[in-house]
């Protein structure tokens, strides 16, 4: 797949979640003091969430190689969103994954809570509850459910979807996101695209000429 990991890549179509009405999930981990007479539920760490997503897609048989998790947190030499970053403005999370080589690429998308983490632990929980649709004999439920969580890779997408912004994103946050952008996909950089790079360019050159600046 050619979607980037970073900036987030939302998927064309979804409806967001305005930011006062985003709230703060319940999904935690249990720990126990050193003594083992207590426990508290602690919030889940990026890596945490992350691999929660991992196993899940896992178990329906979905590799590392077939998935990509985007979102707005710099990305780890792997290409997984790093921990130990600050919240971003835009904690949405957006999962893409085949399950087959060739098939077109399946996508889920939440920005519900407040927290990357907690966003991607949703996604987790709701696969988990599509895989029991299956283990109770639902399969053809299933994969007309995952129909509609089909991702059109587009190369012509608007400017501000290729950009991970709100169409009507300030010229200073445009600029930043193309930046991030621009450095993430540079066919110099591991891990860059020269298809998508040009993606990038060709999209903040049509937010210049829309907004009459120069670039």
């Amino acid at each position: 797949m050619t979607i980037p990991a970073y900036p987030l890549q939302w998927p064309e179509g979804w409806k967001r979640t305005d930011t006062f009405r985003r709230t703060r999930a319940k999904f935690g981990r249990q720990t126990q003091s050193s003594h083992g007479s207590w426990k508290t539920r602690e919030g889940l760490t990026i890596a945490q969430a992350v691999q929660r997503v991992r196993d899940e897609l896992g178990r329906m048989g979905v590799s590392d190689d077939d998935l990509v998790i985007s979102t707005n947190l710099e990305l780890r030499l792997d290409g997984l969103p790093r921990s130990n970053q600050r919240e971003p403005a835009d904690p949405g999370v957006s999962v893409y994954w085949t399950q087959k080589r060739g098939d077109a690429p399946r996508c889920m998308a939440i920005d519900r809570y407040d927290r990357v983490a907690d966003n991607l632990a949703a996604i987790a929980a709701t696969l988990d509850a599509m895989r029991a649709i299956e283990r109770h004999g639902g399969a053809e439920i299933l994969n007309r459910a995952f129909t509609g969580f089909t991702a059109i890779e587009d190369q012509s997408k608007p400017w501000h979807v290729v950009l991970g912004v709100p169409a009507h994103a300030s010229t200073d946050d445009v600029r930043t996101a193309y930046r991030r952008a621009r450095a993430s996909t540079h066919p110099d950089r591991e891990g860059g695209d020269a298809d998508l790079f040009g993606a990038v360019q060709d999209a903040y050159a049509s937010f210049c000429r829309e907004r009459g600046i120069s670039a």
